[in-house]
């Protein structure tokens, strides 16, 4: 297929969306509406290089271009070739969603756009973790008659810490995740373990994530305690839920202005009575 750039019919001043981009930045851009459109009128995949000229992008305004583009391509509105040209995902059949995964080691992609869910086997699922988006072209149907998927691209990756319980299996150091959902083990190397003790509940923070031919690589930077600790399960759930497990620093800061409390003879003297009259 030719990649010629055609001439195109439209310049940036007559972008529709003009006017909510420059109400929202000092610097407004060619729309994303608008970076389609051109792109549709091409008929081809079209390099960013292509794009700089078509939508007149300056050279000052590259870097920021860039950006917009790369937040198009992680919300699944476009995708890079194999030849780094940008192509309209829903030109070529691919769908854009949120993985969900399942403790027997399949998942489900959620298409942003609604729409029937497609099944992603345990070989697809390898390469992502529950949680994860992903650009997904439909392969045909499985067993059950439910529509298939094929991972094309990771758009983003949504786990950067876990917590789970560690394991050690012929030398071998992983972390087994306590949501089900993720059903990988992550690796831990030598060294990266904080000397954490077969059984105990860690966070580990992922260094590798996964992909059709390995598995995710972490290491742990907290050890929380064995898992029969009092309000082991309190702790583990908000991790697990990314709940906020811990004060601001400006709010610790502040707390600790405070000078200590130490109960004075007033106090004293009431709680005796209270205890008299109890």
């Amino acid at each position: 297929m030719s990649t010629r750039k055609k001439q195109s019919n439209n310049n940036r001043g007559s972008d529709p969306h003009a006017k909510r981009e420059a109400a929202n930045y000092a610097n407004p851009l060619p729309s994303r509406e608008f970076i389609l459109e051109t792109m549709t009128e091409q008929g081809v995949p079209v390099s960013v290089g292509q794009l700089y000229e078509l939508l007149e992008i300056g050279e000052g305004e590259q870097e920021i271009f860039n950006r917009r583009l790369n937040a198009m391509e992680r919300e699944g509105q476009i995708i890079r070739n194999r030849k780094g040209a940008l192509c309209i995902a829903e030109k070529i059949n691919l769908i854009a969603g949120k993985v969900q995964g399942h403790p027997d080691g399949f998942g489900f992609l959620i298409p942003d756009n609604g729409g029937e869910d497609l099944f992603l086997s345990p070989r697809e699922m390898s390469q992502v973790l529950h949680g994860d988006r992903a650009m997904v072209r439909q392969s045909g149907f499985d067993r059950r008659g439910r529509p298939e998927g094929k991972i094309v691209e990771v758009l983003e990756r949504t786990n950067q810490k876990l917590v789970g319980r560690l394991i050690r299996e012929q030398g071998v150091t992983l972390v087994a995740a306590e949501d089900k959902r993720i059903n990988q083990d992550i690796l831990v190397p030598p060294g990266q373990d904080m000397q954490a003790k077969a059984g105990q509940v860690v966070m580990i923070e992922l260094i590798e994530q996964p992909s059709a031919y390995a598995q995710p690589i972490g290491k742990v930077v907290e050890i929380l305690g064995n898992y029969a600790d009092s309000g082991m399960e309190i702790e583990i759930a908000l991790r697990k839920h990314q709940l906020p497990y811990e004060f601001p620093r400006a709010a610790v800061a502040q707390a600790e202005k405070y000078p200590e409390w130490k109960p004075g003879s007033e106090f004293k003297a009431k709680r005796e009575a209270m205890l008299k009259t109890n």
